[in-house]
């Protein structure tokens, strides 16, 4: 029996349900706030966290490096009419804590007022606060993670002979608490758990040779794949690339798979939020009621959803979270803000400091194999490289690997090209999105097509 299958330990023996460190740290964001009140703040605001980790590494069936982590941080923000002030420590000791108190009241006091500063509004602060079983600690000690990093390792060297050199396997635990408190009285507690396999190999030999890997990562360690699929995975994946073309340049449909097709979202979610707005450097700018997505899109924040990977009753200043259509029939119906940015545009906060809680984008299409078959001929993407996203024109140009798909078959492997576009066309033009959903993401999507895109390649 290795150590993923073995018994459940007993919560004494993982250092606890985690609800008496919420308890220290709870005390602690209440003594914080004591002391920036002593110091004449008019409102401030908390933030302290701890988590603690093992991280193992193995690379040709030695290991590598065993990592074992404790850290702490506290952040302290204050606010002195609408000028605002932050410092943060590590260290607890009083003394340490009163002068982190008093280095953030001294900035404050030197900065220059700001109108969009402040904490929320208190009467947004979150009051039905609930966890959303997202605790699962794993009595895995340094042994066990390196048999099982040995074991996913082994899995992918023998699962094919073109496997020439592993790139390492790597197994990681961590558990986190964390609380934030302000001066409305607010006082929100989160526990989480996150645990991951990875597996990352080489195939062929001299410059034919190609690397690409496999993951696995869940709140809890019974939602994991096993090490050895995860091995048999990635060797699957590295030998496919083998021997790759590149293409004549031209347009053709592109089908992005789901662990990539995550980033056309990002970029959305990114041209929505409060920062990029008003800024002015979107290219979503004065988007609300207007359609930016098929008519048969729709995506939704569900932030209660359990055992969810970025569940929450509370955003990052408090806010309560609720689920909403971000789009729906292709229309966005709103933005994502925190309370500076709403401020800054004569708006309300969303309830999204510190991001989207649990996005899921619906389907109208089968699974991938199903999207090939509409597509017919062009191109599977399967990875992105470079950052050629330019954020306020929606210009997209990035470097590109995957498949040549001909009559809805993989033909060969391709490389060295370059996709591009404009993001507001490539929505657009979005046809289908497939139900097959990765699940390693708060972002709930699977592989999309575009229907059309220009494609350079060498040729």
């Amino acid at each position: 029996m290795n150590a993923i299958d073995s018994p459940l330990p007993t919560q004494a023996a993982v250092g606890g349900d985690g609800q008496a460190r919420l308890d220290r740290l709870s005390e602690l964001a209440r003594d914080l706030l004591a002391r920036a009140r002593q110091h004449g703040a008019s409102q401030a605001e908390v933030r302290c966290d701890e988590g603690r980790g093992l991280d193992v590494n193995v690379r040709m069936g030695a290991v590598d490096s065993v990592e074992s982590t404790h850290d702490r941080s506290i952040g302290v923000t204050v606010y002195f009419g609408q000028r605002r002030g932050s410092a943060s420590t590590a260290d607890l000791r009083p003394e340490s804590l009163e002068a982190t108190v008093a280095q953030a009241c001294a900035i404050a006091r030197h900065t220059e007022d700001d109108p969009a500063s402040g904490l929320a509004d208190a009467d947004r602060m979150a009051t039905d606060l609930r966890e959303f079983d997202s605790w699962h600690p794993w009595a895995l000690d340094a042994d066990g993670a390196i048999d099982l990093a040995l074991a996913c390792e082994a899995a992918g060297r023998e699962a094919d002979a073109r496997i020439s050199l592993s790139d390492g396997a790597s197994v990681s635990t961590k558990d986190s608490v964390g609380v934030y408190a302000n001066s409305h009285g607010f006082l929100g507690r989160e526990r989480d758990t996150v645990h991951s396999i990875f597996c990352s190999l080489i195939a062929g030999e001299g410059d034919g040779m190609q690397r690409d890997y496999w993951y696995s990562t869940a709140l809890a360690r019974e939602d994991l794949e096993s090490p050895e699929a995860i091995g048999r995975r990635a060797a699957e994946r590295t030998v496919e690339r083998l021997e790759p073309r590149t293409l004549a340049t031209g347009d053709m449909p592109v089908l992005f798979q789901a662990e990539v097709a995550r980033s056309l979202i990002g970029q959305l979610l990114n041209a929505v939020s409060g920062g990029a707005l008003y800024r002015r450097a979107s290219f979503l700018l004065d988007s609300i009621d207007t359609q930016v997505l098929p008519g048969w899109c729709r995506l939704r924040e569900r932030p209660f959803l359990m055992r969810g990977l970025r569940s929450s009753s509370f955003d990052a200043e408090g806010v309560a979270t609720c689920e909403s259509d971000l789009v729906s029939d292709g229309i966005l119906r709103r933005y994502l803000l925190d309370s500076y940015s709403a401020r800054k545009l004569g708006l309300q906060s969303t309830g999204n400091a510190g991001g989207v809680f649990n996005l899921e984008v619906d389907a109208n299409a089968g699974d991938l194999r199903d999207l090939m078959r509409g597509m017919g001929n062009g191109l599977l993407v399967t990875e992105l490289m470079g950052q050629g996203v330019n954020a306020i024109t929606g210009d997209y140009s990035r470097g590109a690997a995957g498949f040549l798909v001909e009559n809805g078959e993989i033909a060969y492997p391709v490389d060295g090209i370059t996709i591009a576009g404009n993001l507001r066309d490539m929505y657009m033009a979005i046809e289908a999105i497939g139900s097959d959903i990765d699940p390693r993401s708060y972002m709930s999507v699977g592989s999309i097509l575009v229907g059309r895109m220009t494609v350079a390649g060498g040729v």
